[in-house]
């Protein structure tokens, strides 16, 4: 989706136009993402409750460990939600939107002579127990090693000596009891947070409340800055549990969840009572809930919730939600679908009763990204995102424009035109992409 731009952030600034109610920042890896939850059930009841109650007016920050490459490809492997802005390489580079625009000045602030990689890689030739990671992982201002397990904390006690005797500033962060990764002392997770939070107040935007979330090492620093609410997933490393232990055991802005990965994140945002935390899809009754007029984003979130339960076959009365939805449509409503082809929008909802159950079994999941209202006229509400469905291994997206007009108070669904979006692994005009 290409929306308008804020000059240094990649904000779409039609959404942003008072401080932001809420803005999470996260890990990824065993943080938002659980590689153990191969159906991603709790990162998708994040996806509906972020897209249902704060895409609109809050700020979505992933921060990770990963490089931007590393960082792409788990977008090809899991449900991500797109972010606002994304922190990479631990905390050595920030991007903003959809593009992933980088902050020059944030890494020309990292541009010291207490920053040398050559230097950092000379020293760190001289312990046979680190072995370099992939050239992805290897950046700018961040020089990445795998280390023989448990020789982790006296090497880098020997190390940090080493670089500080040839004039370097540095930090060493040692992970996962098998990751030690070389950083400037100005860089991190935690600085980065800190000076994205100086750039949002000095446009105005900065957020009423900040919940930082975490489970490793890594993300320790992001729980010492002052007025950051902060959340170790239950699934946390030993190592940052002890930090805490340590540093933070008498922080009450700072909780250790019962629940694991993004599901610890929902469970924190009602435990600071920092907003809505019951995720669509956590209510049964939610697709009989009365649409908001308010937030035409609800319908369009209804609706997906329900085609996806449909086509698994967990809907028992979905006539009856079919019905529903087609009297939600103007008789001329059209659907202008990714092939090219126009459609009657009642007609294609009605043939969805041919589909019920034939995800049945199957890995079947979609989701909506980004759904903003970009435009707004006495009557009318103009809806844009991008639609994901994914069956096993192959995605499908299309980015998608929904026309809603007013009609005796209720909200009517007038137009909805898809194309193909960019990050869609199949492209093409087959009768298996229905809506």
């Amino acid at each position: 989706m290409n929306l308008p731009l804020c000059p240094f952030t990649g904000l779409t600034m039609e959404r942003l136009i008072s401080h932001p109610p809420l803005m999470i920042v996260s890990d990824l890896d065993h943080t938002m993402v659980d590689h153990q939850d191969h159906e991603n059930l709790s990162l998708l009841r994040f996806n509906s409750l972020w897209e249902y109650a704060y895409r609109r007016d809050s700020l979505l920050v992933f921060s990770t460990a990963r490089s931007p490459i590393l960082y792409k490809e788990l977008r090809k492997e899991k449900p991500l939600l797109t972010p606002d802005i994304i922190i990479t390489s631990i905390g050595t580079e920030i991007a903003f939107g959809n593009s992933m625009v980088p902050d020059h000045a944030w890494v020309e602030s990292l541009n010291t002579d207490k920053w040398n990689r050559e230097i950092v890689l000379e020293e760190t030739r001289k312990f046979p127990e680190l072995t370099l990671q992939p050239k992805t992982e290897q950046r700018l201002h961040k020089v990445s090693f795998y280390i023989d397990e448990g020789k982790g904390e006296a090497l880098t006690k020997e190390l940090s000596q080493l670089l500080e005797k040839r004039g370097l500033d540095v930090k060493i962060i040692y992970s996962w009891g098998k990751n030690v990764d070389v950083i400037p002392r100005g860089a991190g997770k935690g600085e980065a947070l800190e000076y994205l939070l100086k750039k949002l107040q000095a446009e105005g935007i900065f957020p009423v409340n900040t919940l930082a979330c975490g489970d490793s090492e890594h993300d320790a620093e992001l729980f010492s800055i002052p007025d950051v609410h902060g959340v170790m997933v239950s699934n946390s490393q030993e190592e940052l549990l002890k930090w805490r232990s340590e540093n933070a055991l008498n922080n009450l802005k700072v909780i250790h969840s019962t629940e694991r990965c993004a599901g610890g994140i929902i469970q924190a945002i009602g435990h600071f009572n920092l907003g809505p935390n019951l995720s669509p899809r956590d209510v049964s009754e939610f697709l009989d809930c009365k649409t908001d007029n308010a937030n035409p984003g609800h319908e369009v979130m209804r609706f997906y919730l329900f085609y996806e339960r449909l086509r698994r076959g967990e809907i028992k009365n979905y006539e009856t939600y079919i019905a529903s939805f087609k009297e939600s449509c103007l008789h001329a409503a059209v659907l202008f679908h990714p092939s090219g082809a126009e459609k009657s929008l009642r007609g294609t909802i009605d043939e969805l009763k041919k589909c019920y159950g034939d995800k049945r079994g199957k890995k079947f999941w979609v989701w909506v990204d980004q759904v903003l209202v970009t435009n707004t006229i006495p009557g009318k509400w103009i809806v844009k995102f991008d639609k994901w469905e994914q069956c096993e291994d192959e995605r499908k997206c299309c980015e998608t424009t929904v026309e809603f007009t007013s009609k005796g108070g209720n909200l009517v669904w007038e137009k909805v035109k898809q194309i193909w979006s960019e990050e869609s692994e199949v492209k093409d005009g087959n009768s298996s992409w229905i809506l």
